[in-house]
């Protein structure tokens, strides 16, 4: 009987090298960072970076600086000036953020082509042939925070995170902070995910995570052990399989065609606005804007709503720093038909702006929130049969022209004369996940 003892042995099996496809760019402390590469002398201080320079506001942004000493996005003035009394408040100077933004993108680029700009300080690269070998993406990734730092500036850095798609990026940027330089490889991908929160996952916020707790979810390796039914059930949404999907490494579309569901603008009004004539004129000039908003991204909206926080005893709530919970404030919404003209909008935001608490309680207020929701895209609005013959058309064109001759000369450039108290009021601010070429 022959045997296989004098036989040659097999050939060792070729290694298989880990692969990436996506690298994403998040930048540490943005807006203070920028004020800090723009006045040399903040450097290595601490800086909050504010929308006034007021006690009644919060912080937009803190340096690293400030960080270490507890102070955060959203920490009020107040507090972040009694755990540091040194530190240095910035008024917030958005078109100089936008400036650098692109000078970002510029110093990504001359590295990568940069397929989606996600935010002010975010966006994402797809690895394309040599480029995605862990070894070469990782080297990638390293030219890149070079890059950014020589192009756009010293004080600048970044977060690189490489993953097999866009959702795992993004997670691996938040990984190491800041300055780091994280890849989540297949072969680690469960292991690494399960020493997270759940809050760690991008689009897990604080409600989500107590809904999640109440259906006995707690904890990463929990979530990892459902299949993509239960995902998609814990959801009750295609949020959920789509999770399911990317948690596992797998790269799809990220449904960047999906539309927002809401829109919304707030301001945290100043001393001399915060009366109900103030706070309309505000209010109006916040729906001014997000219309606009809506209409540029081709959508429509079937739901208004307001929200208001008021000054109470003197005091401002805490708890209202970015908007006002139905015990201190109030909030009302109103189903409209799909429209996307300033004249329905501003019928309907007079009509909820009536039934607002006016009693000597509510007459002082300091928060103004405006919302437009149900969005539907252009693809999926329905013609009502009186479109043609209610005036919808007209206004749809009167409020494209505006649109044109604000987007070319400035916000305020043709108005609505009830917001005329606020134009100064209200200004374009950056969220962090919209860069405003509009403004």
């Amino acid at each position: 009987m022959a045997t296989a003892l004098n036989s040659p042995a097999p050939p060792n099996p070729a290694p298989i090298i880990p692969c990436l496809d996506w690298l994403f760019v998040d930048l540490n402390s943005y807006f203070a960072s920028v004020e800090q590469q723009d006045r040399p002398e903040l450097r290595n201080r601490p800086v909050a970076v504010v929308p006034m320079v007021t006690d009644t506001t919060v912080c937009l942004a803190a340096s690293y600086e400030a960080k270490a000493l507890g102070i955060k996005t959203g920490t009020l003035v107040h507090d972040a000036r009694a755990l540091c009394p040194d530190i240095v408040f910035v008024e917030a100077r958005h078109e100089l953020y936008t400036q650098y933004h692109h000078r970002i993108v510029e110093a990504v680029e001359s590295c990568l082509p940069v397929s989606a700009v996600l935010s002010i300080d975010e966006m994402a690269c797809r690895l394309i042939g040599r480029e995605r070998p862990l070894l070469a993406a990782m080297q990638l990734g390293s030219r890149v925070k070079q890059a950014v730092r020589d192009i756009a500036g010293s004080t600048l850095r970044c977060s690189v995170g490489l993953a097999p798609n866009r959702y795992l990026a993004k997670i691996a940027s938040d990984m190491e902070k800041p300055d780091g330089l994280v890849a989540l490889t297949p072969d680690i991908l469960r292991d690494a995910l399960a020493t997270l929160t759940l809050r760690d996952l991008p689009g897990i916020g604080a409600r989500t995570e107590k809904r999640l707790n109440v259906k006995g979810i707690s904890t990463m390796p929990q979530l990892l052990a459902l299949n993509r039914e239960q995902t998609a059930e814990l959801w009750g949404s295609v949020w959920g399989e789509r999770l399911w999907h990317w948690l596992r490494g797998e790269d799809f579309n990220m449904a960047e065609t999906v539309h927002s569901k809401s829109l919304s603008h707030q301001h945290v009004l100043a001393p001399e606005l915060r009366t109900h004539d103030g706070a309309w004129a505000v209010a109006h000039k916040l729906l001014h804007k997000a219309a606009m908003r809506m209409r540029k991204e081709g959508l429509w909206a079937a739901r208004i709503g307001v929200s208001l926080a008021f000054v109470q005893d003197g005091k401002m709530p805490r708890s209202s720093t970015f908007g006002p919970t139905k015990s201190e404030g109030w909030s009302a919404d109103l189903r409209i038909t799909e429209c996307q003209d300033n004249t329905t909008l501003i019928h309907a935001l007079t009509k909820l702006w009536a039934s607002r608490p006016q009693d000597p309680k509510h007459q002082q207020p300091f928060f103004v929130s405006v919302v437009l929701s149900d969005l539907v895209p252009d693809a999926l609005h329905t013609l009502t049969l009186f479109d043609s013959e209610d005036g919808g058309e007209e206004r749809a064109r009167l409020a494209q022209a505006m649109d044109a001759i604000n987007h070319k000369y400035g916000l305020a450039t043709l108005a609505p004369a009830s917001m005329l108290t606020a134009l100064k009021a209200a200004p374009t601010r950056i969220s962090f996940h919209t860069v405003p070429d509009l403004f």
